[in-house]
């Protein structure tokens, strides 16, 4: 399968756009790429770096949803998804004015996987488009072995996120069960803080349950009913 036809079933999620970006914590950072999205200012890569659990993913797509208002095409698409069909599946899309990648991280110490990064690196460069990267850590402790590719990233405008704190996710899930359509007072918000995982992408998969629920019960979400579903 050429890249291209799996590039045209990569969806973009509505809600992952800058304005509903929530939390202080990286609220600078998401300014910062809303920002370079605008003025990319000869900028070849944007190297956004953070756990799993810091919206990386979602700052990707915000990028793509943000180009394409301004006439760009743009891409993103994660190197997970590409590893089963080798390093070749990175060709052409450089047709693009925006390529993101997320999980980087995965590329690395693989040779062949490096050199096509590399290789389509300088291809955007040559096109004076826009490459933006997701990868776990910075990129210097990460295991790269093409040196020229590593300096590269290293050089590229760095954007590191924090992980977020307590206040932030509840001020997230609350955002987004209003999203939804739910109405979520604080106290319900605190009482499933309390009780969820600490990750926020296990207390937005809480929310999912909770929605499906509250639809089929016809029930707003209360404490009472919050503890019912969940099992608390």
């Amino acid at each position: 399968m050429k890249a291209s036809q799996m590039v045209l079933g990569v969806k973009l999620r509505d809600d992952a756009r800058f304005d509903n970006f929530h939390g202080d914590r990286n609220r600078s950072a998401a300014q910062w790429l809303e920002l370079v999205c605008r003025e990319p200012s000869g900028l070849p890569v944007v190297v956004i770096c953070g756990d799993s659990d810091t919206g990386k993913s979602h700052l990707l797509q915000a990028i793509c949803h943000e180009s394409e208002q301004m006439g760009k095409t743009a891409v993103c698409i994660s190197i997970v998804e590409l590893l089963p069909f080798g390093p070749d599946a990175l060709a052409g899309l450089d047709s693009h004015d925006v390529i993101c990648l997320d999980d980087l991280e995965h590329a690395a110490a693989d040779p062949g996987w490096e050199e096509a990064v590399f290789h389509l690196y300088n291809r955007v460069l040559d096109r004076n488009g826009l490459l933006v990267v997701s990868l776990s850590e910075v990129p210097a402790s990460l295991p790269f072995g093409l040196a020229d590719l590593g300096s590269r990233l290293a050089h590229g405008l760095l954007i590191q996120l924090g992980v977020y704190r307590d206040e932030d996710r509840q001020r997230i899930l609350m955002a987004r069960a209003e999203q939804r359509g739910l109405v979520m007072s604080e106290d319900v918000a605190g009482f499933i803080m309390r009780r969820a995982p600490r990750k926020l992408g296990d207390l937005l998969g809480l929310l999912d349950t909770l929605d499906e629920n509250s639809l089929q019960a016809q029930r707003r979400l209360t404490i009472p009913f919050v503890k019912a579903v969940m099992g608390w």
